[in-house]
């Protein structure tokens, strides 16, 4: 069987983050173990989908992995806001001016920091409808 896998850089991130006080070299044994169902303990033989359940897997060990992807899904929907706010004209290397352009209540209410993932996306969605209302005054 051809390897179907060349970089192992998700597994081996993972498992730096999981509690384990034995010998991690066993510890990856037994995950790829269990992931093939016993048919291999090496990792250069899974395939692509055994290697992303046993990653998927290993997710599942980490501690505060949900906290974390939480953050990493917040970090992304607050730069998608403050990139679609730069086009806009706002100074995003001002916070008092994101704040004040952001607590208006037609936007959204409440100063930056304060929004929430899902208030995050509803103040991309109209800062993306404000971006295209003034790209079309300027086309016309």
């Amino acid at each position: 069987m051809k390897q179907q896998i060349d970089n192992f850089s998700r597994f081996y991130s993972l498992l730096k983050k999981i509690p384990y006080e034995g010998d991690k070299e066993d510890l990856k044994c037994d995950l790829v173990s269990q992931g093939t169902n016993g048919r291999t303990s090496s990792l250069k033989e899974v395939t692509r989908k055994e290697y992303d359940s046993i990653c998927d897997t290993m997710e599942k060990l980490c501690p505060n992995n949900g906290r974390e992807k939480f953050e990493a899904r917040r970090r992304k929907s607050r730069s998608v806001c403050l990139k679609l706010l730069q086009k806009i004209g706002v100074d995003t290397t001002d916070w008092n001016a994101i704040n004040d352009y952001c607590r208006s209540p037609k936007i959204a209410g409440v100063p930056f920091r304060e929004l929430d993932i899902e208030a995050l996306d509803k103040l991309s969605i109209k800062l993306r409808v404000i971006l295209k209302k003034k790209e079309d005054q300027l086309g016309s």
